[in-house]
């Protein structure tokens, strides 16, 4: 049964499986056909156009790190390849593919038994990142029942994240009763909440670095196209900076500046086409409040409503968002001058840079789009992600290979720094894979600890992150984020 599974979602992939999956929940929502069915065309265009821009503008990214890396002359030894083999390892091994099948059957369960608001099984491509954790748990263990409740257990907790920054998510990117829940992109929701009275402490919320001030003080030079052609060159400098007396130098440089010029002004266009495949199923949560008598609902109505749920939606729905991008094209020099820097630090991140936009999502939510915050926050947090991806290093390394991916010739040891390099994530794994009962026990108190408080403090806790959020200069709405 596994190996079947497995072969269907070789031979169809997120762009078909993930389009019949939003169709389905569509139908279920008693969302019309005809709109259920241009919902799942939407998806499945949205996925197939990020996957063209990525495959296309990866190499190009790549290509001028390693430049950047050459020209220190420093070598690291664990090398990010991508996210990709770690999806094709955790297809390749029986707790992954097990957690596959019955994982969405516990998100179902979860769902209809009120432990979470979040309806995860719209976001069923994203499972690998539960799936890859126990498959590197049975790697070291070899042991599958509790490689396979390591895979569950990460899934209920970035469940419980997921709730929490759910109503700033949904809010911030515009697209009603929905949130982000993907694994190796929920827990940045940690430091972006606990490290925020730090950055107010030190001035960072009336800092006015938003798209919007860079708009209206730079004029075009605040546009994201321009900005993404001047951090292009910045960027294309950085990795020609022992060439620059050349010709072929700047021909890469400015090739470069179009190329990242493009993607800004692109994968908006892109993002907005995928999040209309949500948009109609959002609409019908909203009208089965309506008939339940919350018609007009303010933001005091929302927050005490209990019942209010939400759609786990793909990261790349907020992708394309001015903020979001820009913040995270320039954490990409950033992160590999701090890999090059760091004490101790053995991973050195490459082609999972152009995954820093989805990986800063909940911060850019939480704070209301403040660029300096969220540079600030991601520093901090993918910083202590790279002493993660350190550790991690071998024992991700000999999984992956394990599993039938090809290690890249001249290449001791690889990771993911989209999948490895995280904190939180890297602490609960080693409590499982030491097989203490005290460590794991521990790891589980906490998350109940945390459900408790979301479920009887939920609104609560919304109402201090919008408090939060709003202590930053910055944009006051949604509609100049994402059009639809």
């Amino acid at each position: 049964m596994l190996e079947t599974v497995n072969k269907v979602f070789q031979t169809f992939g997120a762009s078909v499986l993930v389009p019949i999956m939003i169709f389905v929940v569509a139908l279920f929502l008693r969302v019309k056909p005809k709109t259920a069915m241009m919902s799942a065309f939407y998806a499945g265009v949205g996925l197939t156009g990020f996957g063209w821009i990525i495959t296309m503008f990866t190499p190009v990214v790549t290509k001028i790190i390693k430049q950047m890396v050459n020209n220190t002359g420093i070598k690291l030894p664990v090398v990010d390849i991508g996210w990709q083999a770690g999806s094709l390892a955790s297809f390749g091994s029986s707790v992954g593919l097990s957690f596959f099948v019955f994982g969405l059957i516990a998100e179902l369960i979860l769902f209809a038994l009120g432990i979470t608001k979040i309806f995860m099984a719209s976001n069923l491509w994203n499972n690998f990142g539960f799936m890859i954790w126990g498959t590197l748990c049975f790697y070291v263990t070899h042991n599958f029942w509790l490689s396979l409740g390591l895979s569950f257990f990460m899934l209920l907790y970035a469940l419980a994240l997921a709730e929490i920054q759910a109503d700033r998510w949904s809010d911030y990117y515009g697209v009603k009763n929905a949130s982000v829940s993907s694994l190796h992109n929920i827990e940045q929701t940690v430091p972006a909440i606990i490290l925020d009275p730090l950055w107010n402490l030190l001035g960072f919320n009336k800092v006015k670095m938003t798209p919007d001030y860079f708009k209206r003080k730079l004029g075009v030079f605040g546009e994201p196209t321009t900005l993404g052609a001047l951090l292009g060159i910045i960027i294309g400098v950085l990795g020609n900076i022992r060439a620059l007396g050349t010709l072929h130098a700047w021909g890469q440089i400015l090739s470069f500046a179009i190329q990242l010029a493009a993607v800004m002004t692109i994968f908006p266009l892109v993002t907005g086409v995928f999040a209309k495949a949500f948009t109609p199923l959002a609409e019908e949560i909203d009208k089965h409040r309506e008939n339940d008598g919350d018609a007009e609902s303010t933001f005091e109505d929302l927050i005490q409503d209990k019942k209010r749920w939400f759609l786990g939606v793909d990261d790349g729905v907020g992708y394309g968002e001015p903020a979001t991008i820009i913040s995270g094209v320039i954490l990409i020099p950033i992160m590999v001058i701090i890999a090059f820097i760091l004490p101790g630090n053995k991973s050195l991140p490459i082609v999972d840079l152009i995954s820093l936009p989805f990986m800063v999502e909940s911060i850019v939510a939480i704070t209301k789009g403040n660029i300096l915050k969220v540079i600030a926050n991601g520093i901090v947090w993918f910083s202590l992600g790279l002493y993660a991806a350190s550790w991690l290093g071998s024992v991700y390394t000999g999984a992956v290979s394990h599993y039938g991916v090809a290690i890249p010739a001249g290449i001791v040891l690889i990771t993911s720094f989209n999948l490895m390099a995280r904190p939180l994530n890297a602490l609960i794994f080693a409590a499982f894979i030491s097989q203490n009962p005290l460590w794991i026990g521990l790891a589980v108190l906490v998350y109940l600890i945390l459900l408790y408080a979301l479920r009887r403090y939920r609104p609560t806790i919304w109402q201090y992150l919008k408090r939060m959020s709003d202590k930053n200069a910055g944009y006051s709405g949604s509609n100049q984020k994402i059009n639809y």
